[in-house]
C-alpha cells in the first residue's frame, strides 16, 4: 500500500525535482513498453514495496522513524546499482532519461520518495 501511494505522488516529485525519472518506472520497461508500461511499472513497484514491507515487519520494524530509516538505508545502499541501469535501461538508452547515478536531482528525488515511503510504511505498520 505504501509503495502504491508513493507511486501516486511521483508526478509531484518529478515536477518538484525537474526530472522524468521515478523509481516506480525502473523495472516496468524491462517487461513491456508502450500502453501497458504504466501497468508494469505499478505492479513491479507495488510488489517491491510489499516485499520490503514484509521484511520490515518480519524483522521487527514498526513506526515512522524505523520506516524512514529502513527506506533511506535501502535507497543509499542500492544507489550504486543505478550505474548498471545507466548502461542497460531502455529509457537511458533512448535518451529519455539523463544519466542516473551521477545526477543529484534524481538522487534527491529518490531520497525524498523513499522518505515518503518510509513515513507511509511506518504509519501503516502502527495500524497492523
Amino acid at each position: 500500500m505504501a509503495a502504491t501511494l508513493w507511486t501516486a505522488a511521483d508526478p509531484i516529485l518529478e515536477r518538484a525535482f525537474r526530472t522524468t525519472y521515478a523509481d516506480a518506472k525502473l523495472l516496468g520497461p524491462f517487461i513491456t513498453e508502450g500502453p501497458l508500461e504504466p501497468v508494469a511499472n505499478a505492479v513491479t513497484h507495488a510488489a517491491g514495496g510489499f516485499a520490503f514491507g514484509y521484511l520490515f515487519r518480519r524483522f521487527g520494524g514498526r513506526g515512522v522513524k524505523n520506516g524512514v530509516t529502513a527506506a533511506l538505508a535501502e535507497n543509499t545502499l542500492l544507489w550504486p546499482l543505478l550505474g548498471v541501469f545507466d548502461r542497460i535501461h531502455p529509457k537511458r538508452r533512448s535518451g529519455e532519461w539523463p544519466p542516473l547515478v551521477s545526477n543529484p536531482r534524481i538522487f534527491a528525488q529518490a531520497t525524498t520518495g523513499h522518505a515518503l515511503f518510509g513515513v507511509l510504511l511506518g504509519l501503516l505498520s502502527k495500524r497492523a
